[in-house]
């Protein structure tokens, strides 16, 4: 059997049971080492020399949850959650809960697109946001999974669609520049129009979260999220114009130097520096964001881990190569089975960035035999690669929601966030994959 496939399946299986990710990661990423012919030592060589890399990745996120520690006791987040609110009291309950429950997540999808775009912060907005809005999502009884779909739309779409921030390194970047590699002519390639019948694959995905799946009412306890939100937070103009001033120095300094690090650090630093966080108080604000964001950090280590075992392997090679070889010259059979080997791979790596250098090399020879244009193979790995983003355990893009949601312990990772999203979206999305590749 193909250490790879082993992997992943494993990962997925002890995850579903309820096992910790990170344990599940760390388990199947020796049991994939082994069945991949690799012996303890070289499966330890491998797996240390993954988490080394993952932890710069760790570090940013321990700065960043101290950063909305600190704007949390600002009281910016609170002062949404209070207007919000006001207006529930201010009308009636049934008006209130179908206006503002669209507000609310169009607010969210907005920021979220945001995040990979305009102010390119990936996850980071999450643990700011989310936590003091979930008394308001419970008042209007809004389903979480949904949330976590937006989210996670959010997150995904902006960067496989739209050439800037993120976007801009994933099209350009990633996806042209390894296809261009691996000998394919981009010149008269439009990435966007190669990537819009997925992108809309995506939409219709969350189209069906929103009015079919999710739409109903879903009961939380409050009295569970008024203890871990246990007394409100005080603010005043001097508090709110420090914490503006703070995510504005923290955008700025991350755009400056690319690091989330440098960013997060300066805009805590101005809060300490202002009074906002008392310098005594300093030191407790960063273990609470540590805490908050400590079990991304460390399943993006173990990611990094498993992905370094996989290929240590060579068995990414070999399934690659194997499923080309298996297919003959059926095209549409062909476009099929390379999407699914593209989710495979996204699932159990955790990052469709990674995903694409493996995958180009091998699926635009294949491609190109098979007599695929060139619009039609940008599409297919470009699919490839972003099949398995929403949907993985260990992706940053369904960890980041599941952080913000699960603040007060009623929201799971598996249950409310990754299989929602593996459904909504990675299925129509291999759908719309397969016609891209075929029509184009």
């Amino acid at each position: 059997m193909n250490a790879v496939v082993i992997a992943v399946v494993l990962m997925l299986a002890l995850s579903l049971a309820r096992m910790h990710v990170m344990l599940a990661m760390i388990i199947a990423a020796f049991v994939g080492g082994w069945v991949g012919g690799l012996d303890l030592t070289a499966t330890l060589d491998a797996f240390n020399q993954g988490i080394g890399g993952g932890a710069g990745i760790a570090l940013s996120y321990a700065l960043l949850g101290a950063f909305a520690v600190a704007i949390s006791l600002s009281g910016l987040p609170q002062l949404l959650a209070d207007a919000i609110l006001k207006r529930m009291t201010g009308s009636s309950h049934a008006q209130a809960s179908i206006w503002l429950k669209n507000g609310l997540l169009g607010l969210l999808l907005l920021a979220a697109v945001s995040s990979q775009n305009l102010i390119p912060i990936h996850i980071a907005f999450i643990p700011i946001l989310i936590p003091p809005l979930l008394l308001v999502m419970a008042r209007l009884k809004l389903d979480r999974r949904l949330v976590a779909c937006v989210l996670t739309f959010g997150l995904v779409t902006p960067y496989m669609f739209l050439p800037v921030g993120f976007g801009n390194i994933y099209l350009h970047d990633i996806l042209l520049g390894r296809v261009a590699d691996a000998g394919l002519n981009i010149d008269d390639v439009s990435v966007v129009k190669a990537m819009a019948i997925p992108a809309l694959g995506m939409l219709a995905g969350l189209a069906m979260a929103a009015l079919f799946s999710y739409r109903g009412e879903r009961q939380y306890d409050v009295a569970a999220i008024e203890t871990t939100e246990h007394h409100e937070r005080q603010y005043d103009a001097k508090s709110l114009w420090v914490a503006a001033l703070a995510i504005v120095v923290a955008f700025a300094v991350q755009l400056a130097t690319g690091s989330m690090v440098l960013g997060a650090m300066a805009g805590f630093m101005l809060f300490s520096a202002t009074g906002v966080v008392r310098w005594n108080e300093s030191e407790g604000v960063l273990v609470d964001g540590i805490k908050m964001m400590a079990s991304i950090g460390f399943i993006m280590i173990a990611a990094a881990g498993f992905s370094e075992v996989l290929k240590a392997t060579g068995d990414i090679d070999t399934l690659v190569n194997g499923a080309a070889q298996w297919l003959g010259d059926n095209r549409g059979l062909t476009a099929f089975l390379l999407l699914l080997v593209g989710l495979l791979l996204t699932m159990g790596i955790g990052s469709s960035f990674s995903t694409i250098p493996i995958i180009a090399a091998i699926y635009v020879p294949l491609c190109m035999q098979l007599g695929f244009s060139p619009m039609a193979i940008v599409a297919l790995i470009g699919t490839a690669g972003a099949l398995g983003d929403a949907g993985s355990p260990a992706s940053d893009s369904t960890l980041g929601p599941t952080a913000g949601l699960n603040a007060d312990g009623q929201h799971h990772h598996m249950r409310d966030t990754v299989i929602p999203t593996f459904l909504h979206f990675n299925l129509p999305l291999l759908a719309a994959g397969w016609l891209a590749a075929m029509v184009l």
